[in-house]
């Protein structure tokens, strides 16, 4: 069963977001294989950080407390060598994670070099933190080096991509920032209710664009991942949305039932 949505489902947002990024990223790579022809291969690479339990929890590796072991092997506890201990509370330590992401890189055959990059982002990368920073400092790397850059922003939470002008009113975006064109960019804006657009790639000057049909990578992927036997449609949104978007969200649920 297809999505209920016409274009994004806004319920991967909070409930299958892992995977479905990862498969929007192998199904991207599917589709640009024939645009791109011989002249250029495209490839899955993956970058792995550790992200911190809060915003501002930047130091998570220091410890702050530690056990003192006596020759009998119990702890060693000061002043309280005779006292009578509380029992204790259990309570769950806020831990660091290990964040994986995936994104596309495309690059000229016969010299293997980066001609464009394409990033799908992720909720890490829009909320402030370890993710962000580590986005954003790829970010300015790549928008500072000779390849073009592709982002895709299928999330309607977090913090949008910082740029100089405001971004279109949308719920979506893609922006083309391509290297001879910069601090220009290409921004496409569409809403909840709008099917995905289809967008240029860009490649090596002189060479065409490769046109890539985002509605159908989704479409794809919703139907390969079975994501209707796994969402839950009547879960709560997160961002909630506009008074007239959640009428029309129930009309969309009654419609699928």
């Amino acid at each position: 069963m297809p999505s209920p949505f016409p274009g994004m489902d806004p319920f991967l947002e909070g409930q299958e977001w892992e995977d479905f990024h990862t498969t929007m990223n192998t199904v991207i790579r599917e589709q640009l294989i024939g645009p791109l022809g011989s002249s250029y291969v495209v490839r899955v690479e993956r970058r792995v950080y550790v992200e911190g339990p809060g915003e501002e929890y930047e130091h998570w590796r220091r410890v702050d407390a530690a056990l003192v072991m006596t020759e009998q092997g119990g702890p060693l506890i000061a002043g309280a060598a005779t006292a009578t201990l509380p029992a204790p509370a259990e309570c769950l330590i806020a831990m660091p994670f290990e964040q994986r992401e995936t994104y596309l890189v495309i690059r000229e055959r016969k010299n293997m070099e980066v001609v464009t990059v394409i990033e799908t982002l992720s909720p890490a990368n829009k909320r402030s933190g370890d993710g962000r920073r580590e986005y954003l400092e790829k970010r300015e790397e790549v928008i500072s080096s000779q390849a073009h850059l592709v982002e895709l922003d299928l999330l309607r939470g977090g913090e949008r991509m910082p740029m100089t002008t405001p971004l279109p009113s949308g719920d979506y975006y893609a922006i083309i920032s391509r290297r001879y064109r910069r601090p220009r960019a290409e921004v496409y804006a569409w809403t909840l209710r709008d099917a995905l657009p289809t967008i240029p790639i860009p490649l090596r000057k002189g060479d065409d664009d490769a046109l890539l049909d985002l509605q159908s990578a989704f479409s794809t992927v919703y139907a390969r991942a079975r994501y209707d036997l796994s969402v839950q449609y009547d879960a709560e949104l997160y961002p909630p949305p506009s008074e007239d978007d959640a009428e029309w969200i129930q009309s969309r649920r009654k419609a699928r039932s």
